[in-house]
């Protein structure tokens, strides 16, 4: 197999131009998606509605078509899942993403078109496999196998009488893949999207734990417990004990700054790890090289992207601009054109530019992930790093966290109440809570100034929670394993109070 590595070098180095080509010149390949994508939908039920056919420009595109969340789509969609064609998309639409939110019971289908497939999902799959042989043309990364660590339910289909399938996108995406992409993973499909998480945790485990694996992908949470499983299982200390050729892991599904201390201890030796941005929605980005956290915007794989500045949202008409008007460190919810027929959808995350030469980004949270009860606007970004910068000072290992405001009582100011499951605990709480607050204040100004002789805000309140309660609170709602990941921060306390509750 090692034969192979100089052949796919080769090949990667090859593909690598394109990749240069759209990256060095974005706007021009941002003002082309938009006009296949509005040429193409151009006589479906939603481009004549906003008369796709007489949009020569961006200008008119954004003046003509409304922002849209999902609710807005939903009917359409509906029509969609129904068998209807020419909706939102001019070619069918056989499967749909089937997304839900951790704190709500409402389920989003997302359809996703062949296009979407061929010319973004697996597109930005191959460019990232491409800039990783590019910056390290010896790896032996297709050697062995991919653990894909993905969803938990199989496809299904609406009825009978319609070819039209719904799952988690990961289970569209392995059912779709390329020959290569069958070959080069584990585990079988299977065993990969079994329903009931425990179970395929188990199996996950004791097949995978004698391949030969060379890259992992996976949430942080779920992949964390798959690998301490499968020391168990070998009776090993390290995973680089189990998998001696593992080089590369990648996470797609939250920050991983808070469990990167984890991770390097569990695996016991050097790898390379790297984060991607993709969403049932769409793959936004990628990082290209391990030493720089920004992530390369992918501007040539069938997504119009705009940017709406946060304070925007909720405004009757909110202004979004484009690449060329983005700067470094502001806060952008993420709006987004794409072929599967979302038409200015916004996805709800917000995002940050690292870079604008080349155009580079990160996540910074959630919309509605966010506590700002006391105008201290804290978003994911700034907890992430905070909780990091508490464990490593205080010798301590974050598993999981959330967190809500305290609101103002007759007798107390408000405060930030945090519920932290460590897999090591600190010696001294108080000590990682004053870590935490510091590192709130040195990131956030408005954090800052509200605490500053507590005059709206005390001191967090941090309770350590047992092991494993968030897992409990996860399996509660029907969300354990996969994609399913905790929400880190809410400017409500249903949540919280009911995480409480397991105690």
């Amino acid at each position: 197999m090692k034969l192979l590595s100089p052949t796919i070098s080769r090949l990667a180095r090859m593909r690598f131009w394109r990749i240069q080509n759209w990256s060095n010149h974005p706007v021009a390949s941002q003002r082309e998606v938009l006009q296949e994508l509005v040429t193409a939908a151009q006589y479906t039920e939603f481009g004549k509605k906003y008369h796709f056919s007489s949009l020569f420009t961006i200008k008119d595109f954004k003046k003509n078509v409304p922002i849209q969340e999902y609710e807005d789509v939903k009917p359409y969609i509906e029509k969609m899942m129904q068998g209807e064609e020419n909706i939102l998309w001019n070619t069918p639409i056989n499967w749909f993403a089937k997304s839900s939110g951790t704190t709500s019971a409402k389920s989003k289908f997302i359809p996703i078109s062949e296009e979407s497939l061929t010319d973004n999902h697996f597109k930005g799959s191959k460019d990232v496999l491409t800039t990783y042989y590019e910056n390290f043309p010896s790896s032996d990364l297709l050697t062995g196998k991919g653990l894909v660590i993905g969803g938990s339910h199989q496809l299904c289909k609406l009825n009978d009488d319609i070819d039209i399938q719904y799952g988690d996108l990961s289970a569209i995406l392995m059912q779709n893949s390329p020959f290569w992409g069958q070959w080069l993973r584990t585990p079988e499909l299977s065993i990969a999207l079994l329903d009931e998480w425990e179970n395929k945790i188990e199996k996950l485990a004791t097949i995978t734990a004698e391949e030969n694996v060379t890259s992992i992908a996976g949430v942080p949470t779920w992949t964390l417990l798959l690998l301490k499983r499968i020391l168990e299982i070998k009776g090993k200390q390290t995973i680089k004990e189990v998998w001696p050729n593992l080089e590369l892991y990648i996470n797609g599904g939250v920050s991983f700054v808070p469990y990167r201390e984890q991770f390097e201890k569990i695996i016991g030796g050097k790898i390379n790890y790297l984060e991607i941005y993709n969403a049932s929605e769409g793959f936004f980005a990628g990082q290209q090289n391990p030493d720089d956290d920004g992530m390369l915007l992918f501007t040539e794989h069938g997504i119009f992207y705009e940017f709406m500045p946060v304070e925007e949202y909720g405004k009757p008409k909110p202004q979004t601009i484009g690449l060329k008007n983005v700067v470094t460190g502001k806060n952008y919810a993420l709006v987004i054109s794409t072929t599967g027929g979302l038409w200015r959808y916004m996805i709800g995350d917000t995002i940050q530019f690292t870079s604008i030469n080349p155009y580079k980004i990160k996540v910074s949270g959630r919309l509605k992930h966010y506590m700002n009860a006391f105008g201290e606007e804290v978003i994911v970004d700034n907890s992430d790093k905070a909780i990091a910068i508490a464990a490593e000072k205080t010798n301590a290992v974050v598993t999981d966290y959330t967190a809500a405001p305290v609101y103002f009582s007759t007798h107390n100011n408000g405060a930030h109440e945090w519920l932290i499951e460590f897999d090591k605990e600190p010696k001294d709480l108080h000590q990682f809570t004053v870590e935490l607050d510091t590192a709130l204040k040195n990131s956030n100004s408005d954090y800052e100034a509200k605490r500053h002789k507590d005059i709206a805000l005390r001191l967090p309140i941090v309770h350590a929670l047992r092991k494993g309660i968030f897992t409990q609170w996860l399996r509660n709602k029907g969300k354990l394993g996969g994609q399913h990941k905790v929400p880190r921060l809410s400017n409500e306390r249903v949540m919280l109070e009911e995480i409480l509750l397991l105690r």
